[in-house]
């Protein structure tokens, strides 16, 4: 079965405010950056904050065991998050899981993209509780 580009994003947008919502939730500032990879600047899903800790957020939700993130969306997620003073992760929603947060050096690197898979998040991911 072939998912729609819309079905897609939708599914990310829908787990970007989920997260959204989590954040607040638990003491958290959170800010949603409609439109993000959309731009001609570089910019995080989701850009988050408490008195003590400041992380750039790319957001990604999958049915599948591996996430891939193009080595672009990593380069300018590192980017965004130098010049803000933010650490820059990415988070990946998979079906029947927790979010869960990579950073972006434990990331797998393939020649085209970097990989977040289930195993890995699995065992080097925090959940949300544990930022």
């Amino acid at each position: 079965m072939v998912i729609s580009h819309a079905r897609r994003k939708s599914k990310g947008s829908a787990a970007e405010r989920a997260l959204m919502h989590m954040f607040w939730a638990n003491g958290w500032a959170c800010i949603r950056a409609a439109g993000s990879g959309s731009t001609q600047f570089p910019c995080p899903d989701l850009l988050v904050g408490n008195s003590s800790r400041r992380l750039a957020l790319e957001v990604k939700a999958t049915k599948d065991k591996k996430k891939y993130f193009t080595k672009e969306e990593i380069h300018n997620l590192k980017y965004f998050a130098d010049k803000f003073g933010a650490e820059a992760m990415v988070v990946i929603k998979f079906d029947r899981k927790d979010f869960f947060f990579l950073n972006i050096d434990d990331l797998a690197v393939t020649h085209a993209s970097f990989v977040g898979s289930l195993e890995l998040a699995e065992t080097k991911g925090l959940l949300l509780s544990q930022l």
